[in-house]
This record gives structure tokens, sequence and C-alpha cells, in this order.
């Protein structure tokens, strides 16, 4: 599930898919047009990109959601931004869902996106809430093709009309005209063009009065972050914010920095209870969770900040605490000095059985060449369902939404567009080096008061861990009353919460509360 490398600072933090790049520079990618001669001998740009039309092919289609029939239409199509000159920048491709008989454009509308970046919308259109979605087993890895799609009783069409949006340079959506990679792959530039789709797309749809929500995977969770800040300050207000497996700091890749360290430990504690390494197993992962966070936040905070000025003896009751909770040995936390980034805890939690587990989904076991490596060769959770959600999104959009193109759709891009991402943000009059947009949430709330948002996390998931959520969710420098408009949802599964089936469910049920409390 190619869903989230989440450049950032270094290839040392275990913030997405695989290790994390660095920032990218200031020059263009590699592939921009270069300069060539034309038949005056002149200097010249390459070619321009071509610029698609707008085009919408609408089909009819039912599901029953909640003991009920639900007639809607599927579109699937493209539709052009322009940049404030008026020239062409980008063809988005979007599919969506709208229930017939709608409330006069009053209904609630949700757009949807994935991370990475430079990953489609894919994942999340055919795992989550949309009204097909790809059969599997939770945590065991898809069986070979022949896939299955299924109905989707767990969607969220009941409750919302739902836009599935391709980042610019994943799926069908394409750079055009002059447009170079550097004008749109980075924290604002890419905010900046959601923000024109976003708006064109309510604007011919007429939906300018419906209740409008946000919905982010990964390092889409990132983006909402800075989109609805960006959207409502075009007027464009929103109801709601769906955070899905957050990322919302990056400064934790920082070199000396322990707070990777420290907001880590509940996932990693969360994965050895589940592959049964933590001794004396307590029989509730929820009561289990809250005491190791008491700790995270309370001693081996204490602890680390002490640096190597640690005394020997305390240092011997933490490593003891620690192996306690993650089934590893007091000494190998000792020679770790306290500190077992994700890396090394999936390499050594399953070492005695020459196995190693996922990153994006710890429940998941990998085979590597052999057990004495530091850390594991790949992520078996990544592997488990790609070829399935790229097999059935090809076969659906061909057969069901009567869509396809000359061109492959690209379930990521990540050689071009995550290599090549902008980190760089301009605050304060100066610039951020380390991408922090919490911040850019926390204005969102403070300027429109009725905003609500809801935080779902899987235990499993080592790419965004829920406690690193918790923490920068409770640091956006809100009011009482702001704070209770965030809520939160914790599943027993990954990155993916949507891969198991009672983690679907209950997130439903979670959210459709929130979309009534958010749209009533």
């Amino acid at each position: 599930m190619r869903t989230l490398p989440l450049a950032s600072l270094a290839f040392a933090i275990t913030l997405a898919l695989g290790a994390l790049p660095t920032h990218a520079d200031d020059n263009p990618p590699k592939d921009a047009p270069k300069a060539q001669a034309d038949k005056d001998g002149k200097d010249k740009k390459a070619d321009e990109q071509p610029v698609p039309a707008d085009r919408a092919v609408a089909t009819k289609h039912s599901v029953r959601i909640g003991g009920r029939s639900i007639s809607y239409t599927a579109t699937a199509g493209r539709l052009l931004i322009r940049d404030d000159k008026g020239k062409p920048t980008v063809s988005f491709f979007y599919v969506a869902y709208t229930a017939d008989g709608g409330k006069g454009g009053k209904r609630p509308v949700t757009f949807f996106y994935n991370g990475g970046p430079g990953s489609s919308s894919m994942w999340l259109h055919m795992g989550s809430f949309g009204p097909v979605r790809v059969a599997n087993e939770g945590d065991k890895p898809v069986p070979p093709a022949p896939y299955h799609l299924v109905p989707n009783e767990d969607s969220l069409l009941d409750k919302t009309d739902l836009v599935f949006i391709d980042a610019p340079g994943t799926g069908y959506s394409q750079l055009v005209g002059k447009t170079e990679g550097k004008d749109v792959w980075g924290v604002d530039q890419d905010a900046d063009a959601f923000t024109r789709f976003i708006t064109r797309y309510v604007s011919v749809n007429n939906r300018w009065n419906s209740p409008k929500f946000l919905f982010g995977e990964s390092y889409g969770t990132t983006r909402s972050a800075v989109l609805v800040k960006s959207l409502q300050e075009t007027g464009m207000e929103f109801n709601g914010v769906v955070l899905m497996s957050s990322i919302l700091d990056f400064s934790v890749a920082a070199p000396g920095i322990d707070h990777g360290y420290i907001v880590n430990l509940p996932t990693e504690a969360a994965i050895a209870w589940y592959h049964n390494k933590v001794p004396n197993k307590p029989a509730d992962i929820g009561g289990f969770l809250a005491e190791v966070r008491r700790f995270a936040s309370g001693d081996y905070t204490l602890a680390l900040a002490k640096g190597d000025a640690i005394d020997p003896a305390e240092a011997d009751r933490i490593a003891n605490q620690l192996s306690r909770y993650l089934g590893l040995s007091p000494q190998y936390i000792k020679e770790a000095n306290l500190r077992i980034g994700p890396s090394r805890f999936r390499k050594e939690l399953l070492r005695d059985e020459r196995l190693t587990v996922g990153r994006l989904d710890g429940r998941f076991q990998g085979i590597d060449p052999d057990a004495a490596g530091e850390t594991p060769d790949g992520d078996t959770a990544s592997d488990a369902v790609t070829g399935a959600y790229v097999a059935l999104f090809n076969q659906y959009a061909a057969n069901e939404l009567k869509f396809t193109e000359d061109r492959p759709y690209l379930p990521n891009n990540y050689g071009a567009i995550n290599r090549n991402w902008d980190w760089k943000r301009k605050k304060n009059g100066g610039w951020l080096q380390a991408t922090y947009v919490a911040d850019d949430l926390g204005d969102a709330m403070r300027r429109n008061p009725h905003l609500k948002v809801f935080s779902a996390n899987g235990y499993y998931d080592l790419a965004t861990p829920f406690y690193a959520t918790e923490f920068d969710l409770s640091h956006l420098g809100l009011e009482s009353a702001q704070r209770k408009n965030i809520t939160f949802g914790f599943y027993p599964s990954g990155h993916m919460i949507y891969l198991d089936q009672r983690s679907l469910e209950q997130a439903k049920a979670d959210l459709a509360r929130f979309y009534d409390d958010a749209a009533p």
C-alpha cells in the first residue's frame, strides 16, 4: 500500500512507507523541460504539455448501507485548474459519488485524498468509505488474483457525497501547459493546487451551500491542515476535517531530539502486545496503552532529558520497565541508550523467530534474508495488498465507471514527486526546514469556532504513531471550548485502518456520529 513516503528531514525517521528522503532543493526536477533550439536557431523551452479538456463520465449504481438501499451517481472526470494569470496548470482526475435525490445542493460533500507525497487516492477510494471496497482479511496478505471487489456496507455515502481526488502527477491527474513539478510539488504549492481544484469543483457542481468536509490520510492530513486554512481564507468555510493516520509535525526527524522515541513507545508496546511478547500480557489493550502513555510522558521523558548524565541505577530501572512494555531484553535496551527507534524495534521484536514486523501495520510478519541485520529489508505490510488495489482499481474504472485513458493510471509517483518535494515553508519572516502544520490547523479552528476535527488512529501504525497525533492535537493553542471540537477514534488496526473489517465498522460508527454533530 504505497501511501506515504512522507519525506522530511532525513532517512532516519520512520514516518513513511520507506525511509524518508531529505528535503528537495530549489532546483527543478531532473525531468523538467530543457531548452532546445527551434527552427530559427533560437532557444526555447520544450513543447508545452497538452491540456486535456474537462471531461465527466456519469454512471448509475446502488449500494445497501445500514439496511437501506441508496441509489447514487458515480462521476469520473477531469477538471482543469488555472493560475492567477489564467494559464492552465493541472488537469485533476477525480471520482465523485453523489446520492440521487439530494437536497438541492445542501447535502454534505467530503473531499478525500491520500498522502505520500506522491500517492493517488486509490487507497482511500478502494478501501475505506466509498461504495465498493477491496475484499481482504485484515492482518493477512491478500492472495493472488482473482481479487474481489465487494459492496461496502460501511460506506459514508449515507452521510455525505464523496469526492476522491488524485494529487497532481498521480493517478490520472497530470501537469499541463508550462507547469513544472516545482510549481505544484511542495507543501504550500500542493495546498494551493488543491484549493483551486476544490473551489472549481464546488462552483461547477453548485455545492457552495453544502456542508463541507476534508478527509486526508497520512501526508493527506498534513495537506488538510494547510488546505483547510487556505480554503477558509478564500471564503469557503468547512464543517469538519477528518485526519486518518496523522502527521502534523516532522521535527521529530532531527538528530538529538528524543521526542520521536517518546511518541513511538506506545505503538511499539501495542505491537509487542499483539505478538504476545509482553510479559504477563494484560487482557485489555486499552488499559495497557494508557499505562504506557503515562510512563512515556512521565518517567521516560524525564530519563531521556538527562542524556548522558543519567544515573546508572535510573537507567537500569527505565530499561527494566521498557522491557516489560516492549518484550525486548533490558541489556539490549541499555545498549541502545534507552532509545528504541521503530526500525530497530521491527527487526528485534521477533528476531528469535527469524521474522520482522510491518511498519505501516505491525501485525504483519515479514522474512528477511537473514536474522542478523539491524533493520528490516522492507515493509511486509506495504506488500500485502498493493497488487489487489492496483488491479481492482483499473478494472473498476474501466468496467464500472466507464473511464479509460490512453496513459497508465499511476497509483503512486514517488520517484519524481517525493524526491523533489519542497518541504520549506516561510513563516514568521523565516524559512522552516522542518515541516510543521499543526499551527495551520489551530489557526483554522480559531477563526472558525464551529470547525470540528476527528482523528482516526490505528494502534499498530508505526508510520504515524497515535501518541504523536495526540500530542500534536493537544498543542494547537486552543481554548477549552475549541478543544471540545476535537474527537479521537482508536482502532485495532494499522496505518490503513480500513484493512481490518472490525476497525472499518467501528470507524464508520464513529464518523456517523461526527457527521451528525458537524452537519446536523
